[in-house]
């Protein structure tokens, strides 16, 4: 016994020296040497408003790429390096193996092999001008916090940031979806049924325009909404861009973003929704029973290009490990090895490189005709835009890299891999994709729903022209039944009335939730007390999630679908469901009708504040459940822009974060400034000229009496 216990000390006292040593390690520090600018290189001014937003001044783009990188850095550094490491596939040399799979995506994707061939190649001069300034600022940002900075990652280039766009946007667009089912050990899993990409958490966006003869004094209205993370790589910064050569946008952009992603300048401005447009094809291949590296194709073996791609992945402290894991690709894409087959994978737009360049084209334009231009590029791969200017024009664009597939096969499932008649090589135009101007109702919107209803009456796409495109979604959300619903029923809509029908937060009569309502409530009790109590509740609903409707709490945790497309459950589910909402209510609330505004919390720092809303509502949030009962709102409503120009073309515009100036600094005045404004449906103005920002800067600091 007596040695057992001097073992265990030996022991402990050799994880007490590994700890200790591990403490010690000097963390790897940055050199500062080559990433600090000359003096002179560029001229700028960050000046930050009352709310903290920054409106960066600059000569030339450059000098303002270079300021936006400083002016959010100063934010949200963290995030953006996190974002810079998982383009490097680094992220599990940072953080652990938990990141590793991230790492090997970006390996598999050839994500550098297809940005070093593009970059030069594809890239205007001028947005590669641009994207070395950001990253530029990034370098001199790091330099100057050498604790804050991730060593290893500098110098940041200009091609990190187009790879960003390259490993990013296809998980817009479903592809981690697709992976994620055909590594699943599920039978089921190889085939790929198209409503599996869309069949995800019901998450959305909203784009909507007013034309002057619809609006109530000749103005034209658009709403900016894109409902996004409320933390993270894509969570919205608001921020103001100008140059003295003819740049002024105002909007909101991702970390590492170099333009505004979306938003408005003097003369146009616009807003994206995800649509859902078939751009990934998955192919079964036969593999060689004598080797597993071949395939068949075309009547012959091919081989498999493989190659051994490194992941570095942190253990512990110091201690970091490099495992090998190969990478392949066939003439269709890259390959994926799973228990049940080995597949392909073909993606659209896969090569491009251009997506940066295609927002700051958009950020530059000065009218319809130059928007278009910059939309016809055709490197974005998806994406729903809903457009307006000072001339008074609205309209809306469906944007998708779509394959020009061969009719015939039913490309939403498995095809076979062993044809070259299956592998397509060509997109479709924009010039061939839905489009909506000027539409005799004279408004426009997208809620994540089909193009084929984007507005009301004649004007709407019809579905028929394009019968030979498949892969367009039909789907409906509830957001675009309600916004058709509201800007039908208003001839004149005036300002308040634009913004009112932003923050409505009533199912429509239409919806699944209202068709699952309805079904519940002609429902037996069948003798539950608690049942009869819910019911007695349910059955008074007036479809709003508001904390004026005393059912809204009951109503939001026993009928709002988890996915899209969710069938609509049968009766003896939707007993189920209320008698669990109805129990957890009463055990944590006391009853089964609290305000929806104890249910449903905005938790920053100290602050945590009630909320209405609820998912798919054009005011709409997502959550967690916590354990003692409330959901922590996690998604949707973020940052909102509502834009006005007036009859001469003058613009205005006010905007709303759900935190503040997205700083992620909690001693930053603004990390919460915002968020009382938010959660009481109010919007801060947006200011672009620096006289009138200046002044506003006075008063608010001016010397008391």
């Amino acid at each position: 016994m007596r040695g057992l216990w001097r073992w265990a000390a030996i022991a402990a006292g050799a994880v007490l020296l590994a700890g200790a040593v591990l403490w010690a390690w000097p963390r790897p520090r940055l050199d500062p040497r080559g990433l600090i600018p000359p003096p002179g290189r560029y001229h700028v001014r960050i000046l930050r408003d009352t709310w903290g937003v920054p409106h960066v001044f600059g000569r030339t783009d450059p000098d303002v790429a270079y300021g936006l990188a400083w002016a959010h850095a100063e934010d949200d550094f963290r995030t953006i390096q996190d974002s810079l490491l998982a383009t490097r596939g680094t992220l599990a040399a940072q953080y652990g193996r938990q990141f590793g799979p991230s790492d090997y995506l970006v390996h598999l994707m050839r994500v550098w092999e297809i940005v070093d061939a593009g970059y030069e190649r594809d890239l205007a001069p001028d947005t590669r001008a641009l994207l070395e300034a950001y990253a530029a600022g990034l370098n001199h940002y790091a330099a100057l916090h050498p604790d804050e900075a991730i060593a290893s990652l500098y110098p940041v280039r200009g091609k990190d940031l187009v790879a960003g766009t390259v490993h990013k946007l296809p998980l817009f667009f479903g592809l981690d979806v697709v992976l994620k089912e055909l590594v699943s050990d599920r039978p089921q899993s190889a085939a790929r049924a198209a409503e599996g990409r869309e069949r995800h958490e019901v998450y959305g966006s909203n784009g909507m325009a007013v034309a002057p003869g619809r609006s109530a004094d000749g103005h034209t209205r658009l709403l900016v909404n894109s409902h996004q993370p409320w933390e993270g790589v894509a969570a919205w910064y608001e921020a103001h861009l100008h140059s003295d050569t003819g740049w002024d946008a105002v909007g909101g952009l991702f970390p590492g973003a170099a333009v505004v992603l979306h938003g408005h300048n003097r003369h146009l401005g616009w807003a994206h929704t995800v649509n859902f447009p078939d751009l990934v094809d998955v192919y079964r291949l036969e593999i060689d029973p004598q080797n597993a590296n071949r395939y068949r194709f075309d009547g012959s073996w091919r081989e498999l290009e493989t190659r051994s791609v490194p992941i570095d992945v942190k253990l512990l402290g110091p201690l970091h490990w490099t495992f090998h894991r190969d990478a392949q690709w066939s003439v269709q894409g890259p390959v994926l090895r799973t228990p049940h087959g080995v597949y392909a994978i073909r993606i659209a737009g896969m090569g491009e490189v251009r997506q940066v360049e295609e927002w700051y084209r958009m950020n530059r334009a000065t009218n319809l005709a130059e928007f278009e231009a910059a939309l016809g590029m055709g490197a974005l791969p998806l994406f729903n835009t809903v457009y307006a200017d000072g001339e008074g024009h609205v309209g809306y664009f469906y944007l998708a890299t779509l394959p020009r597939r061969p009719v015939g096969p039913d490309w939403t499932r498995e095809l076979p891999g062993d044809t070259s008649s299956l592998v397509w090589r060509d997109t479709v135009p924009f010039a061939r994709l839905p489009r909506v101007v000027d539409p005799p109702s004279g408004f426009v919107f997208t809620c994540n729903n089909t193009p084929f209803q984007s507005t009301a009456g004649a004007g709407n796409p019809d579905p028929a022209a394009y019968a030979d495109l498949p892969g367009i979604e039909r789907h409906v959300t509830n957001r675009s039944l309600r916004a058709l619903e509201l800007l039908s029923a208003d001839s004149a809509i005036s300002a308040g009335e634009f913004a009112a029908i932003k923050w409505d937060m009533t199912y429509s009569e239409h919806s699944e939730v209202t068709r699952a309502w309805q079904r519940l409530s002609a429902a037996k009790d069948g003798g539950d007390p608690l049942l009869r109590e819910a019911l007695a509740v349910l059955r008074g609903w007036d479809r709003r999630a508001s904390s004026a409707s005393p059912a809204a709490a009951l109503a939001l945790t026993t009928l709002v679908p988890g996915q899209r497309n969710e069938p609509l459950p049968d009766t003896p589910v939707l007993l189920e469901r209320l008698r669990a909402a109805a129990r957890a209510l009463r055990d944590h609330f006391g009853g089964v009708s609290p305000r929806l505004t104890e249910l449903l919390r905005l938790h920053r720092g100290p602050l945590d504040l009630g909320l209405d809303g609820g998912p798919d509502l054009l005011h709409a949030f997502y959550g967690r459940a916590e354990k003692d009962g409330r959901w922590t709102v996690t998604a949707g409503d973020s940052y909102v822009m509502l834009v006005d120009w007036d009859g001469q073309g003058n613009v205005r515009s006010e905007s709303i974060h759900q935190f503040g100036a997205a700083s992620t600094r909690p001693r930053s005045p603004h990390y919460a400034d915002q968020a009382p404004l938010f959660a009481r449906h109010e919007l801060k103005p947006v200011w672009m000229d620096e006289s009138v920002i200046r002044a506003h800067l006075e008063r608010e600091y001016a010397p008391g009496p």
